[in-house]
């Protein structure tokens, strides 16, 4: 069993590397330069930064959405193992799980990052 699988192993890592081997030949080469790199404004230099700041309101709730996405994620298949396991410890795990989500977002609530406007 375990020659089996560290032969699989192999065989995954050595297909991984051919087919990255493979797009990095095949692929497009760009070279590097100042006109190619540099903001384009119809030929003038440009007047401002290319770079805006990036808004860090909109990362946190960016990262806001992504944890509780995860989380509900981890909430979906509560339902259907409900008929393969001890009822009293599915409502248990399920509670906890609700509880902790809730408080999380009762946390972020009251620390103003759900807040679009100040």
């Amino acid at each position: 069993m375990i020659i089996l699988l560290s032969i699989m192993a192999t065989l995954t890592f050595i297909i991984c590397s051919v087919v990255m081997f493979i797009s990095s030949f095949l692929a497009k080469k760009t070279y590097m330069d100042r006109e190619k790199n540099s903001p384009f404004e119809c030929g003038f230099d440009p007047k401002g930064s290319a770079r805006l700041p990036f808004s860090l309101r909109f990362f946190l709730i960016a990262v806001i959405f992504l944890i509780f996405d995860v989380e509900i994620t981890l909430l979906l298949p509560v339902a259907p193992i409900l008929s393969l396991c001890n009822i009293y410890s599915w409502v248990i795990t399920s509670v906890f799980f609700l509880i902790i989500l809730l408080l999380g977002l009762y946390h972020e609530w009251n620390q103003g990052a759900l807040e679009w406007t100040e």
